[in-house]
């Protein structure tokens, strides 16, 4: 336990990256949002008004501006971090235990800044003057729980995907990456082929809890694809 506690400090010690960047990202997706609100008021768009809402409530604009950041995130965490930590006495198995529960630790950080900021946004009445920046239909619309469920399975599906991409360029070099970027486009093909003919019942039959259940099978097949691949890895 005190390895895998060790592993997390020596990722919190990266500060800036790990807290300072997603607060930056945030402010500067609200100034945005802020600029583009106050194009359309500017063009005649009424805020408060039917139109207004639906058009500002579909602003994706948060869910554009941390997958890229996170993709990196992920990566550098393992790629940078991992021979070092494995200088420094932590075994493979504590690693990744450790790279998780941090994955874990920013997960809960962004989705708890982005669940605060959507309470007082509601509080104030969308900042009292009818602005939506968080609570927008990708974040769930105003509803604090999805929105948590949101951001925190988001944030960690992301965080653990480029993990298991940055072990394989450890254990494989450049080819580990290409191998599995094939294979995944390789499979989404296939299920495409074989799904498309029943896009119409599937869709009828949607339950957001697909999403939940697709989000923690990817969590834990990256997660253990990272453990096979960091397990036999040799550090150059």
């Amino acid at each position: 336990m005190s390895a895998i506690v060790s592993t997390v400090k020596l990722h919190l010690n990266r500060r800036n990256p790990t807290f300072i960047v997603p607060l930056t990202i945030i402010v500067t997706v609200a100034i945005i949002s802020v600029l583009i609100s106050l194009i359309f008021w500017r063009a005649g768009s009424q805020p408060g008004s039917e139109g207004w809402i639906q058009g500002s409530q579909s602003n994706p604009g948060i869910a554009y501006a941390f997958p890229g950041f996170l993709g990196y995130l992920g990566i550098a965490t393992v790629v940078t971090t991992f021979p070092f930590a494995l200088t420094l006495g932590a075994t493979r198995r504590a690693f990744i235990a450790g790279t998780l529960v941090w994955n874990v630790l920013i997960a809960a950080y962004i989705a708890a800044i982005l669940a605060m900021l959507n309470a007082v946004e509601i509080a104030t009445n969308h900042w009292f003057v009818g602005f939506y920046i968080f609570d927008v239909y990708v974040l769930g619309g105003g509803d604090t729980v999805r929105l948590l469920l949101i951001v925190f399975l988001g944030v960690l599906t992301t965080l653990t995907i480029s993990e298991v991409f940055a072990a394989s360029w450890i254990r494989f070099g450049a080819r580990g990456p290409q191998l599995i970027a094939i294979g995944l486009i390789l499979a989404l093909a296939i299920a495409a082929i074989i799904l498309v003919p029943q896009t119409a019942t599937i869709v009828a039959a949607f339950q957001p809890s697909w999403l939940v259940i697709t989000a923690v099978a990817a969590i834990a097949l990256s997660a253990s694809g990272t453990w096979l691949l960091l397990r036999p890895a040799i550090i150059r």
